[in-house]
């Protein structure tokens, strides 16, 4: 399942894809907090399946709506075996590290398991060498470790950073960096898949990626959700408004993240996507009127230095 190396896809604006990935992070913040609040209402995964079945719809719309404009109209790509290939790696990947955040969050160090599930955008570049055959430039490595080590300073309390060499690799961490994994390896299908389409607009192929991506995802998580816990569809479908919030403003943010993975690699993509944990930080921060400790400033010097260096670089 190689991938093609085309460049067909390429932008035509070399920057293009970074206010892009900054959109999609906006709207993944606003996902964020509306899950929040249905999480009471239908659990995790209840409020996950939110965002992939309500955001179905939105998803449809899109791709409608790229077909028919102006400019991006086209035909429907050419879609074969190696493309669901990829695509399901990406959506089993995405699930997979979910269930294994829950499980991490279960554990009395929870926080280092979240900390540790920070290190995607490093499995990202490992994972993308070995079956895309995109080598990371050192600036870009240099980015994503200076990017990662300050997500994992903001993810920590400081109780939490000073619990211990056991703390640190006890089961909440192995099932953090499992996350990891399955987040890299999501956005590692996802690029793949979107190699697959050479020939079609990376506004295309975000369209319908999302499309296809979330209703196997729906269809998978609403199953298990159908014979394990029922009770959270009909929570979701209680809360639809909330619910209805979630899966748009998840459309919007996968749609980014999608079209982002059409334009350039997919550890460009997963080391800017940090910005999302600066977002949703300061404004958790600036909602509570808290002060910034040192450690938080450390983090938000090395996450915002990291992700300058990426840019700079282009």
């Amino acid at each position: 399942m190689m991938a093609s190396m085309s460049n067909a896809t390429a932008p035509i604006l070399p920057w293009l894809w970074i206010p892009i990935v900054v959109a999609a992070a906006l709207a993944q913040t606003a996902r964020n907090t509306a899950q929040r609040s249905l999480v009471a209402q239908a659990g995790t995964l209840g409020a996950t399946l939110s965002r992939f079945l309500y955001g179905l719809p939105f998803a449809a719309v899109w791709v409608l709506t790229v077909h028919l404009l102006p400019g991006t109209a086209a035909a429907i790509p050419s879609f074969h075996t190696g493309y669901f290939g990829w695509l399901m790696l990406g959506a089993v990947g995405q699930l997979a590290a979910t269930a294994c955040l829950l499980a991490a969050m279960k554990q009395r160090n929870f926080v280092i398991g979240v900390a540790y599930s920070k290190t995607d955008a490093l499995q990202v570049a490992l994972f993308a060498t070995l079956f895309l055959r995109e080598l990371p430039g050192w600036i870009t490595v240099l980015a994503m470790v200076l990017a990662t080590a300050g997500v994992v300073l903001l993810s920590v309390p400081p109780k939490a950073a000073s619990g211990g060499v056991r703390a640190w690799s006890g089961r909440a961490g192995w099932y953090g960096l499992a996350s990891g994994a399955g987040f890299a390896f999501s956005a590692v299908g996802y690029r793949g898949a979107a190699l697959q389409l050479p020939d079609a607009s990376a506004w295309l192929i975000g369209g319908w990626g999302v499309l296809w991506a979330q209703a196997a995802q729906s269809l998978m998580l609403g199953a298990w959700l159908a014979w394990r816990a029922p009770q959270a569809l009909r929570a979701t479908a209680t809360a639809w408004r909330i619910s209805i919030l979630a899966g748009g403003t998840g459309a919007l943010a996968s749609i980014g993240w999608f079209t982002a993975f059409a334009l350039t690699t997919a550890a460009n993509v997963r080391t800017l996507g940090m910005i999302e944990v600066v977002f949703s930080y300061l404004v958790s921060h600036r909602l509570l009127r808290e002060k910034l400790s040192r450690v938080d400033q450390a983090g938000l010097a090395l996450v915002g230095a990291g992700l300058l260096a990426l840019c700079l670089k282009l």
